[in-house]
């Protein structure tokens, strides 16, 4: 029986980029639809579980992609509310690459580090993927400080984590040219992970944070959020860290995609999101 991935994308166009990886994951067939929200997305799920036997929905999966994670949230909730009994497919969410880039960057980390001693700061922690790199390292003990140019921004990024992680240690800082000083004091991880052709920090701050154990940087776009990481570092010492950037990370980020639906096929009660997926990343020998 072929496999059957039905790509829901919330955006005006479906991603050309989440097709190919599925085709790259050996799915048989893709259908692609644009524009889906909780009020479209009923019977677009009615088409993939009522198709087949119980016992061949394993070989029909969704993915949840578009570049907005809160609306691809909305769709998986109303998926969920649309599954009943052992009528169901499994489910993966990847709005704007966020869960699969965290949880690439965060397994980066974790080859040298112990997160339960890590004081981590996450640049553009408000942002798709700097929440959930945040959400994944406060799941695994870190104590982490999520950084915006907005802190009430910030707080209610807090928020939404200790909501989905209860003994979260997350805590919220304004990063301003002020307080820039009192953001980074003390950190042993800095994950960049803010819009494109933002700097964070220039080399020579960097370099001045006696602490620091591992820096990341998610964007690839001149000029890079941590100046002096190259895009293409992976595990390279500077000055007395290690460190990554976006080339580095998204070696593990493409292995964790495809891994991560290959396993949709598995079973057919699976919801693959930032924990989940986090999993898969760690599972991946890199």
């Amino acid at each position: 029986m072929k496999k059957i991935l039905i790509q829901l994308d919330t955006d005006d166009q479906y991603s050309a980029f989440d097709r190919v990886v599925a085709i790259d994951s050996g799915v048989d067939e893709i259908m692609s639809y644009a524009n889906v929200n909780p009020e479209n997305v009923e019977a677009l799920v009615h088409g993939a579980i009522f198709t087949r036997k119980p016992d061949d929905l394993n070989n029909t999966a969704i993915f949840i992609g578009g570049s907005k994670v809160e609306a691809g949230e909305k769709v998986l909730a109303k998926i969920k509310e649309t599954f009943f009994g052992p009528m169901q497919v499994s489910v993966m969410i990847d709005s704007n690459g966020s869960n699969t880039t965290a949880a690439a960057a965060v397994k980066c980390a974790a080859n040298h580090l112990d997160f339960k001693a890590t004081e981590a700061l996450i640049l553009g922690g408000t942002g798709p993927v700097g929440h959930r790199c945040a959400q994944i390292l406060a799941a695994q003990g870190a104590t982490v400080r999520i950084a915006s140019r907005s802190e009430e921004r910030a707080q209610e990024t807090c928020a939404e984590i200790r909501q989905a992680v209860p003994d979260g240690k997350v805590v919220a800082c304004e990063f301003s040219d002020e307080g820039i000083a009192a953001a980074v004091d003390g950190v042993n991880l800095i994950i960049a992970a803010g819009a494109a052709g933002v700097q964070f920090l220039a080399s020579d701050e960097l370099e001045g944070i006696e602490t620091l154990k591992v820096a990341i940087d998610v964007n690839a776009v001149p000029p890079v959020g941590l100046q002096g990481i190259d895009p293409s570092s992976k595990a390279i010492e500077m000055t007395g860290f290690t460190t990554y950037g976006a080339i580095g990370v998204g070696g593990l980020k493409m292995k964790t995609h495809r891994s991560a639906i290959e396993k949709l096929f598995v079973s057919n009660d699976q919801i693959l999101n930032t924990s989940e997926i986090y999993s898969i990343a760690c599972s991946i020998v890199s």
